[in-house]
């Protein structure tokens, strides 16, 4: 009776391992089907089953592991991060032609699953066709209304840098890390411009509001966040820090959402005190039009995208700016000497000085290269088959624009990997642009808040 049992057992223990096998074997057959590369499509790097190359790309030096991917599969590859497919772009005549040439077939931003369920389809950022054209036209026409990269906006980034410096004499030459000031400041001129009005650095509300911002960014492109765009279902049951990224942005949205009450309480609609009352007029205005897309929802997700595009990059920027000053010290000697000599101690700077200070120009320009804080830019998605560099890449792909790789392209840049103002300086010492210099990006999706940090970062 007991070797029948044992039998019966080692049988069922057999099936049980048979069907463990085939699962495995099944599931991994079924993703090489469905997840192989298409005709035609640009090479890459071997994919793992299920996970793609998702922990075959070193995660924390991204753009560059991206980078030396390009040596060795040309400036135009592949990669598979969970089940989607995704091309990098490199260098800088790939990106034009991308970007600029056949522009149109890659203005679009992918659905990334974890944008959908932050944004549900509304905002400037992540959105595409119609509602993207109507609500991007609209912001850039707002801004430039109120001052956006014009003289008029000069008063308000000067005041708050005032409000900075003085913030910095408070610590009495005392060591501190300037990047909170730096937070506050630049987070103050887009609040000046979309609420009408600045913070104090004291304020706890407004420094929850951009510490929420500031790690929601971090957690917006870390591994889990890639893992909840790969495997969404599974991932909105599990528990991890994706979760409390989700919390991050309702807090967000109820903070704007505040700020938009308190506005219709006081909104006049015959004067317009910044982006919100601009809106609200617009929603009234639009009631009833076909083709309208302005309510609350993406006034919300447009006050999310301008501090997105207006707050983060220029701070970062700024913080470099620290770094590379103290690292070189006969350079930031230069750039005083020049200051002084067109402006002097008597009065603030303005934009008009610009064409007078060549070298200090070309100091800021090197910083952003540098510095290269948006290494990746943000995804396109093609919106149509796109013939690219002898490659077909489909309709609804993911395109990865690597500006680090044109930032740092020996062919572009005499010493690219050294901090050399001389790149955007002639022989006679007047500043050179270089069509190579592309850190807010090309083409349609431009950065929106451009005009604004390259007005913050001079004065």
């Amino acid at each position: 009776m007991d070797s029948v049992l044992s039998l019966i057992r080692s049988c069922m223990d057999w099936d049980f391992k048979s069907l463990l096998l085939f699962t495995v074997v099944f599931i991994i057959a079924a993703d090489f089907v469905k997840n192989r590369r298409p005709a035609g499509f640009p090479p890459g790097p071997w994919a793992f089953p299920i996970v793609g190359n998702m922990f075959s790309v070193d995660q924390t030096r991204t753009h560059e592991a991206l980078t030396q991917l390009a040596e060795k599969y040309g400036d135009v590859y592949s990669l598979r991060m969970g089940q989607v497919w995704m091309v990098v772009l490199n260098r800088f005549e790939v990106l034009k032609e991308a970007l600029i040439t056949q522009g149109d077939s890659l203005a679009d931003r992918p659905q990334l699953p974890i944008q959908q369920d932050i944004t549900h389809g509304r905002g400037i950022g992540f959105t595409n066709g119609h509602m993207w054209r109507q609500q991007r036209r609209f912001a850039l026409s707002t801004l430039r209304y109120f001052g956006f990269g014009k003289k008029s906006l000069e008063p308000v980034i000067l005041d708050e840098f005032t409000h900075c410096a003085e913030e910095f004499r408070s610590f009495k030459g005392k060591p501190f890390n300037p990047r909170l000031v730096i937070n506050n400041a630049v987070s103050n001129i887009i609040c000046s411009l979309v609420f009408g009005h600045r913070f104090e650095y004291s304020d706890e509300k407004f420094q929850k509001l951009i510490g929420t911002f500031d790690e929601a960014f971090r957690l917006e492109v870390s591994i889990w966040a890639q893992l909840y765009n790969s495997f969404t279902v599974l991932m909105r049951r599990l528990p991890g820090p994706h979760q409390r990224f989700f919390q991050m942005w309702r807090d967000v949205c109820d903070f704007i959402s505040k700020e938009i009450k308190e506005h219709k309480q006081t909104w006049d609609p015959s004067e317009q005190r910044d982006y919100i009352d601009c809106y609200l007029k617009e929603i009234q205005m639009s009631k009833g039009k076909d083709d309208n897309t302005f309510d609350d929802e993406n006034l919300i997700m447009c006050v999310v995208d301008l501090f997105a595009a207006g707050s983060e990059t220029t701070s970062t920027t700024l913080r470099w700016a620290f770094l590379y000053m103290a690292k070189y010290p006969e350079i930031q000697e230069k750039v005083q000497a020049e200051i002084d000599r067109v402006i002097g101690q008597s009065r603030q700077p303005s934009m008009e000085d610009r064409a007078n200070l060549p070298y200090t120009d070309a100091v800021i320009h090197e910083i952003q290269r540098m510095g290269n804080i948006a290494p990746l830019s943000l995804p396109h998605s093609t919106n149509r088959d796109v013939q690219l560099r002898g490659y077909t890449i489909p309709k609804g792909v993911t395109v990865i624009p690597n500006l680090t790789s044109v930032l740092f392209d020996k062919n572009e840049w005499e010493t690219p990997y050294t901090f050399n103002p001389g790149h955007f300086l002639n022989e006679e010492g007047k500043f050179v642009k270089r069509a190579a210099f592309i850190p807010f990006s090309a083409g349609k999706r431009l950065c929106l808040g451009e005009n604004l940090a390259r007005m913050e970062l001079f004065l």
